[in-house]
């Protein structure tokens, strides 16, 4: 398998989690943005990463590319096995997508400063996964899923914006910091992410 992501892509990192998960062995190609724009375009109509290359198939899109995955190799499982649970955990991923990633993805892509209507919503949002995070180990409970590997990227990125989340948000750094612990979050990181946090 090939994964094509930006260095610096949210989605793309997500992505890139969910491989290492999986220990699937796959070539990641590092693309930033203006590289490879012919390569991109002929995979993907729209020249965005992800994009997944699994032989004769080629998927963009982190959500289908990570549920893909998800089914292609199904060890360990990171969607709940009932489909009441896996509805929850796509309703979840949908709202983090519309609500935060676009907006950091954007500006990752433009090389701006979030805005402060963002940077409040993302703040906001994010002390209260706190609050529901009590009694759990990740965002859905005890086991690390999907959700995680969207969440993960996010939490990474935010000295990148100066966002400093409330002492209410102490459990969701405890949650981070377990996420940044796991081996596949650590082998996921490109050199640009590394250089986020000192690495």
């Amino acid at each position: 398998m090939k994964i094509y992501s930006g260095p610096l892509c949210i989605y793309g990192h997500a992505c890139r989690i969910v491989m290492q998960e999986k220990t699937i062995e796959h070539e990641t190609v590092y693309a930033k943005p203006g590289e490879m724009v012919e390569r991109l375009a002929e995979l993907n109509p729209y020249g965005e990463t992800p994009i997944l290359q699994d032989r004769d198939l080629v998927l963009y899109g982190p959500t289908l590319i990570n549920e893909y995955l998800d089914e292609r190799l199904p060890h360990p499982p990171l969607m709940p096995i009932d489909p009441v649970g896996r509805g929850k955990a796509r309703l979840v991923i949908a709202d983090i997508h519309r609500d935060w990633l676009s907006n950091v993805q954007r500006s990752i892509d433009l090389g701006t400063k979030l805005d402060k209507k963002t940077t409040d919503l993302i703040r906001d949002g994010l002390t209260a996964m706190a609050v529901q995070l009590e009694g759990k180990k990740y965002v859905l409970g005890e086991e690390f899923t999907l959700v995680d590997c969207y969440v993960g990227p996010l939490l990474w990125r935010l000295p990148m914006f100066n966002l400093k989340l409330p002492k209410q948000a102490k459990r969701l750094e405890d949650y981070g910091n377990r996420i940044f612990a796991r081996p596949s979050f650590a082998k996921s990181l490109s050199e640009l992410e590394k250089e986020l946090r000192g690495i």
